[in-house]
């Protein structure tokens, strides 16, 4: 990027400011303060101008400029407030909220234990179920989820029984050698155009979980999208349902839904939702996240990793659950190897099978 050679610029005392926009039309907006008005100007500029506007009717906003503070939360403190995190900082409740001391505590980076929604060389991924499984260990997960593409998906490779046997087997050679590590068997069976999964329930009922996606015939009324995704979460065996609104932010809208409807029904049929973490994706969206964890539907903070540097998406998808003020304990790869075993082998003895 090339930066043009007259910034704008304003300055005062503590605080100076300088634009520079790139050829591409990038704008690099760069504020220079005093060390003692680090964390004051930090405090003045995170956040939406919502944010802002009503954190200015508060009583004691206009001596914050008067005083030098150590770090944010006592500027959160002096006004009355708990210390409300940067992501949280849109301009909706979150200010009457930390008035009353009611924010949650956010789950971080750190409370991950596992990765589960992945692909392999089986489908359309870039590196084999090996290495992808290495990669994962050596992040630091204590487990790993592989979601290769179901049949349907013949543009990705997606994987006939056969196949599937044969992965089977290497992930059951692969469980021995790298224990205590644990790989999950898990397939992205395709939601088909009325709704049903990918495979017959003879076939479904061999994997720990299944993730259930929307794949194909994209172009769908609300009431359609709604209908096909509420079939899928009532068949007994999905375990989650895969990136919602199938959104390429940038590039494509999602398709329209009913998210309480859909949420509702993920509610009353057990289902985990989606936070699927690569950076086009981000679906669901944020705004979803707190009606979703009302309802106690468990979020799984999911990669879709297609390589193995795919595996570090995860940190888009904790920030963007952060923004939905989502927890560790609604987290549902925040769970032990051990917990998600069991809970997975919870919900496969619920089947009438």
């Amino acid at each position: 990027m090339q930066l043009s050679k007259d910034p704008a610029q304003s300055a005062t005392a503590s605080f100076a400011e300088f634009i520079f926009t790139g050829a591409e039309g990038v704008v690099i907006n760069i504020k220079a303060v005093t060390e003692n008005d680090f964390y004051k100007y930090h405090f003045l500029t995170t956040g939406s101008a919502e944010h802002i506007e009503q954190l200015k009717n508060r009583n004691g906003f206009e001596q914050v400029n008067d005083k030098v503070f150590d770090k944010e939360e006592q500027i959160f403190d002096f006004l009355g407030l708990q210390y409300i995190e940067p992501e949280l900082r849109e301009g909706m409740d979150e200010i009457s909220l930390a008035e009353k001391n009611l924010l949650p505590e956010l789950v971080k980076f750190e409370d991950l234990r596992g990765c589960l929604h992945n692909h392999s060389t089986y489908s359309d991924g870039l590196h084999s179920l090996k290495q992808m499984t290495e990669a994962c260990r050596d992040e630091g997960y204590e487990y790993f989820g592989i979601c290769d593409h179901s049949k349907s998906a013949f543009y990705a490779n997606g994987l006939s029984v056969e196949r599937i046997l044969q992965q089977h087997i290497e992930i059951d050679q692969l469980n021995t050698e790298m224990a205590p590590f644990k790989i999950f068997k898990g397939i992205e069976s395709d939601i088909l155009h009325d709704g049903s999964l990918d495979y017959p329930d003879a076939i479904l009922r061999h994997f720990d979980f299944v993730v259930a996606s929307v794949h194909s015939g994209l172009k769908m009324t609300s009431e359609k999208a709604t209908e096909r995704l509420l079939k899928a979460i009532s068949n007994p065996y999905t375990t989650i349902l895969g990136h919602p609104t199938g959104r390429l932010l940038l590039a494509r809208e999602g398709y329209p839904i009913d998210h309480k409807a859909v949420i509702d029904a993920c509610a009353e049929n057990n289902v985990i939702l989606e936070l699927n973490a690569h950076p086009y994706r981000l679906d669901i969206d944020w705004r979803w996240i707190r009606y979703a964890t009302s309802k106690n539907v468990m979020i799984s903070v999911n990669p879709d990793a297609h390589h193995t540097g795919g595996l570090h998406d995860m940190y888009y998808g904790i920030c963007a659950g952060r923004k939905g003020y989502l927890t560790k304990n609604m987290t549902f790869n925040a769970l032990s190897a051990t917990e998600t075993a069991a809970w997975f082998s919870t919900k496969k003895a619920m089947l009438k099978v």
